[in-house]
């Protein structure tokens, strides 16, 4: 395990305009582009959405660095062979399957593996050329990103760590990730992956238009679920190193390729704007549940969404399963046998899913309960129909083949002479 200094500052809120600044007054006063820059600085623009999107929904931020970051070669391919997909709708992609699955935990690769070498596709959606669709990714590493730094052309990245903690250095300044907790990088910011607890693993939702949100609360009311207030955004933080060979890799269209530049991608010493990460506590999350009978839909355990164009309907929700009070009388109180318009892709970040813990719970005496305790459980769900590769399906090793078998075991207990118990 590597030493890891106190030095991780965030601003707090979520989808705020932010100003940061590693130096006193490095940021231009009233303008965005200046003649002449404070520091020699070059300000440079970052575009998460187009010009003219709505104010309210527009995102961007003026980052002010040592070097532009247009300084490095020509993108070539790279040309070791990967497992990432860009286009779900190519059937050379994917498996096609209606049935459900499920993979064992995924091995940490034995090879000197890092982040972006330890990503693999599962399953998605759609098409990165057209920027539509979702993806659900899985990465595994056993080696920091040493002089690397990589970039995603293709979507934004919501990482769920389940193993190791994550030393991320971004453009807008330094992040480290735990295991229950999520980060949020955009498309097109660069960031280097290190690993300081040794071997990580996790989960990816990638989402190829749209952004992720707070969802509406409706009758809910101003507060509940996760809150604006607990999330955190980097301060800015710079190095200055000349002369120091960086490779940057970009993922482009489902394909990685690779340049080369002459000083460190981490040079922003100010920035200000809305389009910057975030990570989140999933600790931290204000659970609503039902007091009375029945359940309420599990829509109400929704951290994030990336909202389509129809309305109430998600390209990707982020939804967590977190320890709670169940107290629901005369209610079968495990999750509801359910058929459902909207893929599912569930994972385990510690703990072991309350669901199905060696069989289905029918008669257990009703009394308050303190459910999923030491347990984190999380789904991705989308409106899309999601594709398993042909990785995660064929060459991964994981599947489980009997999954079929956990359901194969419920009997009929259909009684046709029952009555009602008299009162």
């Amino acid at each position: 395990m590597t030493e890891i200094k106190n030095d991780y500052k965030y601003q707090a809120g979520f989808g705020n305009h932010f100003s940061s600044e590693a130096l006193p007054d490095a940021l231009p006063k009233g303008q965005n582009t200046p003649q002449l820059c404070p520091y020699g600085l070059y300000a440079e623009q970052l575009s998460g959405t187009a010009f003219t999107v709505d104010r309210k929904n527009n995102e961007r931020s003026w980052i002010y660095r040592i070097r532009p970051s247009v300084c490095h070669t020509p993108f070539e391919p790279y040309h070791k062979k990967t497992h990432l997909v860009g286009n779900y709708t190519d059937e050379s992609n994917v498996d096609i399957t209606p049935n459900q699955l499920r993979w064992s935990p995924f091995d940490i690769p034995t090879e000197p593996t890092d982040f972006v070498h330890g990503l693999h596709s599962i399953a998605g959606a759609g098409d990165v050329g057209v920027k539509h669709g979702m993806a659900v990714l899985v990465y595994a590493a056993n080696q920091s990103m040493d002089d690397t730094a990589f970039y995603n052309s293709d979507g934004d990245f919501l990482i769920v760590p389940q193993q190791g903690r994550l030393d991320i250095t971004t453009e807008f300044g330094k992040i480290l990730v735990h295991p229950n907790e999520i980060c949020v990088i955009q498309r097109g910011i660069r960031y280097s992956v290190a690993l300081p607890d040794g071997p990580s693993r996790g989960y990816i939702c990638e989402v190829f238009n749209g952004t992720w949100s707070l969802p509406d609360l409706g009758p809910i009311g101003a507060n509940g679920l996760a809150n604006g207030r607990d999330f955190q955004t980097p301060v800015a933080a710079f190095a200055h190193e000349d002369k120091r060979p960086f490779r940057i890799v970009n993922k482009y269209g489902g394909r990685l390729f690779t340049a080369k530049q002459e000083h460190t991608p981490f040079d922003v010493v100010a920035w200000h704007g809305n389009y910057a990460p975030f990570k989140y506590n999933l600790a931290l999350f204000n659970t609503i549940n039902s007091v009375s009978y029945d359940h309420i839909d599990p829509s109400i355990f929704t951290v994030l969404t990336c909202k389509s164009e129809k309305p109430g309907t998600a390209i990707a929700d982020f939804v967590i399963f977190p320890p709670r009070w169940s107290v629901q009388e005369n209610t079968f109180r495990p999750p509801y046998f359910h058929r459902n318009c909207m893929s599912e892709f569930m994972g385990l970040i510690h703990g072991t899913y309350e669901a199905k813990q060696g069989g289905f719970a029918s008669v257990e005496e009703l009394k308050p309960m303190y459910i999923a305790k030491g347990t984190q459980a999380f789904m991705f769900e989308s409106s899309m129909q999601l594709q398993p590769t042909h990785w995660a399906i064929a060459e991964s090793g994981k599947v489980q083949h009997d999954y079929f078998q956990a359901w194969q075991g419920l009997k009929s207990n259909f009684d046709p002479n029952w009555k009602p118990a008299s009162k």
